[in-house]
């Protein structure tokens, strides 16, 4: 009990009888101190007409009515403990001003009880003031950790939302120890993928794969290690059981682990607490193992020295504990879906590459086309989301539409395994087959006109025919062997995809009316009409329904990868692939689609489809086009109505061929 004085001038102005109540609140100081039986209660006197009585964190103020009525300053050093409950207020004697009282209750008061009390009333004042205290202590406790449950259950629904929604494996990870050290306040972790295919654990092995530290800044790379119990990670995912420890540096006796030092020395770090935990899949398989590093009492506190650790680090406790093995529920399950669905994504992608390679297997011509297109078409789409004026600006794809339109252009040209593959590598106008029937014609053409000049030769000298009619048989011949081998080399000229002279045309067309005598005597036509037809070809190898056969391949696309379940997310690479030969006037193929009704994203596959097909240097029947010619073309295309205007200038000012052909233009 302390005892403290003010000169008598300054409690006279608090009270006419100022030292007749510093004497009554002395005697009631000392009557408390004898006869209370409250437990672990201590008295003291702040002020001569003012007794505290303590318990634990709260305690009771008593003050005459007088001092309340005159003194009011005295109490404006305990306004915050009134106001947050930690103190009550006990008043002795009788106010004669109602108003007065309601101001006190406001601030913190408790009992008013008489200016002389009994000590049974005093008792029982301060034994309702601690009970009251107590019972508001327990009542905001109970509102505290309610409101700390709510948010906790909060984020941890926020958390689930966000791991459910997460398919990339990397990022995951990431999010995962993310989320744990935010929701136990750790300041680092780390976390490790189990790999292996045997049924023994302890066969397998830990990939490190992230770490995260709030307070040190280093280079992590991916490592592997065994499963053993001889460090924390793998003794967790054997015993498929939480680890805790207090302090890394003091392992607890017998531990099968213990904790390399090296890591901190190197960066300047102190591991003190930690809290290891399983990541279970479905079938109650350990895949990871989630670490945990160094609980933080502020989480925005960063451990830069060791006295930081000191100061700052505590244990996990159990309400930690508890949050991780929750969010590790769900990460496990999550990094399941995770690994699951990039399988099927990785035997998916398998499936489209093998399907473009059987496409290449069959036409070698075009090999790396398809994978070219896919290319410049991708880049296209990522050149289109960065432009912010034009009709373009507010195009936005989410990572399955870049990925559906891979797809799609990687399968632009499945259809060509339904063209029948002699019309599909057709690389001349004539079939080999073909010209080698036209040689071997022309071959017994010409021993038919040797074998008639014989004859002849025979008949003249069985007459006795001079030298000079012998001679002119032998001229006559010849003459004859040159104009077929002329007519030879109109057919080899003519047999070539470029476009043919006006000249040319009529030769083939005369070489078509000219006949000859087979070995039946049957006179048949030195080139049959459809030889004549292919040979008259104005462009390129394909006869007209050569040309609708291969432009049918589109139609067999479509019709393929309809045929093909891609789920939600890929649904129109159908529709994508199938109209990359439509034109925007409405000349296109296969369904002579105009503009508004061709999807984005077929339009700029048509692009890289035409710029590629130009540029391309592997096929043997045209030579590669320069890439100033090829974009030339295009703006022609442009200028046409085949493509859309903007996309071949997002296309050329991206210069998107650059990643697959390099700065040649």
């Amino acid at each position: 009990m302390t005892d403290t004085h003010e000169p008598q001038a300054t409690l006279r102005k608090l009270s006419p009888k100022a030292e007749a109540t510093v004497a009554a609140m002395t005697q009631l100081a000392e009557s408390i101190a004898r006869e209370l039986t409250l437990p672990g209660v201590t008295i003291a006197r702040p002020h001569p007409l003012l007794v505290m009585v303590r318990k634990g964190p709260h305690a009771a103020l008593l003050a005459p009515m007088e001092v309340w009525d005159r003194g009011r300053h005295l109490f404006e050093a305990y306004t915050e403990q009134l106001a947050s409950a930690e103190m009550r207020l006990v008043l002795l004697g009788r106010s004669t001003d109602g108003k007065s009282l309601a101001e006190a209750h406001n601030l913190g008061l408790l009992a008013v009880i008489p200016g002389a009390p009994t000590p049974a009333e005093v008792s029982v004042a301060l034994a309702q003031a601690f009970e009251y205290m107590d019972v508001k202590a327990r009542s905001e406790s109970r509102g505290k950790w309610l409101n700390r449950y709510r948010y906790e259950l909060g984020e941890l629904i926020e958390i689930a939302r966000a791991l459910t929604t997460e398919r990339e494996i990397d990022r995951l990870l990431h999010l995962i120890l993310e989320k744990s050290r935010f929701v136990t306040a750790a300041d680092a972790g780390s976390l490790y993928v189990v790999e292996g295919d045997d049924p023994d654990p302890a066969q397998r092995q830990l990939r490190f794969k992230t770490s995260q530290n709030d307070s040190v800044s280093f280079d992590s790379r991916e490592f592997t290690m065994p499963i053993s119990r001889r460090s924390m990670a793998g003794y967790v995912a054997l015993e498929k059981s939480t680890l805790r420890i207090d302090d890394a540096y003091e392992m607890p006796a017998g531990s099968p682990f213990g904790f390399d030092r090296s890591f901190d020395e190197k960066v300047g770090y102190r591991t003190k607490s930690m809290l290891c935990t399983p990541l279970v899949s479905s079938k109650g398989e350990v895949i990871g193992v989630l670490q945990l590093i160094n609980k933080k009492k502020e989480p925005a506190q960063k451990l830069t020295t060791a006295e930081d650790c000191e100061r700052w680090v505590v244990p996990f406790d159990d309400r930690s504990e508890q949050l991780l093995q929750t969010l590790a529920a769900q990460a496990g399950i999550a990094l399941e879906n995770a690994i699951l669905y990039d399988e099927i994504r990785t035997i998916f992608e398998g499936f489209v590459r093998a399907s473009v390679d059987a496409i290449e297997q069959r036409d070698p011509t075009t090999s790396g086309h398809s994978r070219r297109v896919a290319e410049l078409t991708v880049g296209l789409a990522q050149a289109v989301e960065r432009v912010d004026t034009g009709p373009y600006a507010d195009v936005v794809w989410k990572r399955e539409d870049l990925r559906e339109l891979e797809y799609a252009s990687l399968l632009h040209d499945f259809g060509k395994i339904g063209v029948r593959e002699h019309v599909l590598v057709k690389a001349k106008k004539l079939y080999p087959h073909e010209l080698d029937a036209v040689q071997h014609r022309f071959e017994f053409v010409s021993r038919s006109l040797e074998v008639d000049v014989l004859r002849r030769k025979i008949a003249a000298l069985e007459r006795g025919a001079p030298r000079d009619d012998l001679a002119a048989l032998d001229e006559e011949l010849a003459a004859n062997r040159a104009r077929l081998a002329d007519a030879w080399q109109t057919v080899l000229h003519a047999n070539e995809p470029t476009v043919l002279a006006a000249g040319d045309f009529q030769k083939i067309a005369d070489l078509g009316r000219q006949t000859f005598a087979q070995l039946d005597g049957i006179v048949a036509p030195l080139l049959s009409e459809r030889e004549v037809k292919s040979l008259s070809v104005m462009r390129g190898s394909l006869t007209t329904e050569e040309f609708d056969e291969i432009r049918s391949h589109v139609t067999h696309t479509y019709r393929f990868l309809s045929k093909i379940p891609w789920g939600k997310s890929f649904t129109r690479v159908a529709v994508i692939a199938g109209a990359h030969h439509e034109r925007l006037n409405g000349t296109g193929y296969p369904n002579r689609l105009r503009s508004e009704e061709i999807p984005v994203q077929s339009k700029m596959m048509t692009i890289s489809d035409i710029f590629d097909a130009l540029t391309a240097s592997d096929r043997p029947y045209k030579r590669a086009v320069p890439i100033e010619k090829a974009i030339g073309i295009l703006d022609l295309e442009v200028k046409d109505g085949h493509v859309d205007a903007e996309l071949v200038r997002i296309f050329k000012e991206a210069r998107s061929w650059e990643p697959i052909m390099g700065a040649l233009y």
